[in-house]
């Protein structure tokens, strides 16, 4: 009994071990790069400074049916306080759904402007680069655990945090929109970060960013 036990324990060992070579080697690299060519996982994209030392990052891709003037209008009312995310709003927007119009009081996006990311308001994404109907990159800097914001030029870095960028950049394809989502991240203490990063957080972003996608192709789509 005792052998059979210790074969089995074997056995469980070993296909663990498998699935972890197998996330970490072939589904882990697929997840983070979705969408993307090569060419757009590997280049640099505005705002990849601001997280120096990244200890995270993915790029995601998607083609859209619209110039990238369209695609933009979408992508520059996002907010809790505005349009939503497009994704899952369930989960990221209070249960309130996401615009599916343009709006023109949402159109207006200046560098440094507050986004309320989640429907309280008590946190929210800076505007950190602006380039119209090129590239919209949105900065958070959150404490840990509490999840409440720091301002990163304002003091002392809090010992367990989280500093990120959110970045959508925009390139005409013909007729169409390529639109590639590149996110860094830097937290503290890593021992502590790095596996929610794993376990969580990234899978989460794939989940979320794979709907926003979905919808945005969808709105797009209605409205032409």
């Amino acid at each position: 009994m005792s052998e059979h036990r210790a074969m089995l324990g074997s056995a469980a060992v070993a296909s663990a071990a498998v699935a972890l070579a197998l996330h970490g080697l072939v589904l882990r690299p697929r997840m983070l790069t979705w969408g993307a060519t090569r060419g757009e996982a590997a280049r640099s994209y505005p705002g990849d400074e601001i997280v120096p030392g990244a200890d995270s990052s993915s790029t995601m891709a998607t083609t859209l049916p619209a110039p990238p003037s369209e695609v933009w209008a979408w992508l520059a009312q996002m907010g809790c306080d505005r349009g939503g995310w497009y994704s899952w709003d369930r989960l990221d927007n209070g249960g309130r759904p996401s615009a599916d119009r343009i709006v023109g009081q949402w159109q207006g996006l200046e560098p440094g402007q507050r986004l309320a990311s989640v429907p309280s308001g008590r946190a929210w994404f800076t505007v950190a680069v602006l380039v119209p109907e090129r590239s919209l990159v949105l900065r958070g800097d959150t404490r840990l655990p509490s999840g409440r914001p720091f301002d990163p030029f304002g003091g002392p870095v809090p010992r367990a945090f989280v500093s990120s960028v959110w970045g959508f950049h925009l390139e005409p394809v013909g007729v169409d929109t390529r639109l590639v989502v590149r996110t860094r991240g830097r937290s503290r203490p890593r021992v502590l970060t790095r596996p929610m990063d794993l376990l969580f957080w990234e899978h989460a972003h794939f989940i979320m960013q794979i709907r926003q996608f979905h919808n945005l192709r969808a709105r797009i789509t209605g409205a032409a």
